[in-house]
């Protein structure tokens, strides 16, 4: 492939934004909640955990963070991009919703993955039409 190459720019763009280490304040709050045995997370580790989906453009990332309605329960609000309206998932308890933030999180990777596997081998093979025309 050559280095400019439209399909390349982005890929390289998609791999440095996968390539960044997790937020700490994400790890530190799934840390807490899974060391607490069989009880729910304390208000101030689960108010607010959140995780925004793989993407080379923010303007299209889903976000998802936990609230507390202020009488123990919780919602998962759903944004894309920074200005949209939220969709909230709930009522659920405290566990359920960073796992519900967990759940969603992680499928949105594995689609991004799968995506960027299909690009990468669509414009493996059109190397290798190009090269193939090239000696013709």
């Amino acid at each position: 492939m050559t280095g400019s190459d439209p399909t390349d720019e982005a890929l390289a763009t998609i791999a440095s934004i996968l390539d960044q280490p997790a937020f700490p304040p994400e790890a530190t709050a799934k840390a807490a909640v899974s060391t607490l045995p069989d009880q729910e997370a304390p208000l101030d580790i689960v108010e607010g955990y959140s995780k925004s989906g793989p993407g080379p453009m923010g303007a299209i990332r889903f976000k998802w963070t936990v609230r507390n309605d202020g009488s123990g329960r919780y919602f998962v609000d759903e944004t894309i991009g920074e200005n949209s309206r939220s969709i909230s998932s709930g009522p659920m308890s405290a566990d359920a919703a960073v796992r519900f933030v967990d759940d969603q999180a992680s499928e949105a990777r594995q689609r991004f993955e799968a995506l960027r596997n299909e690009m990468a081998g669509r414009a493996a093979a059109a190397d290798i039409l190009r090269r193939g025309s090239d000696e013709s």
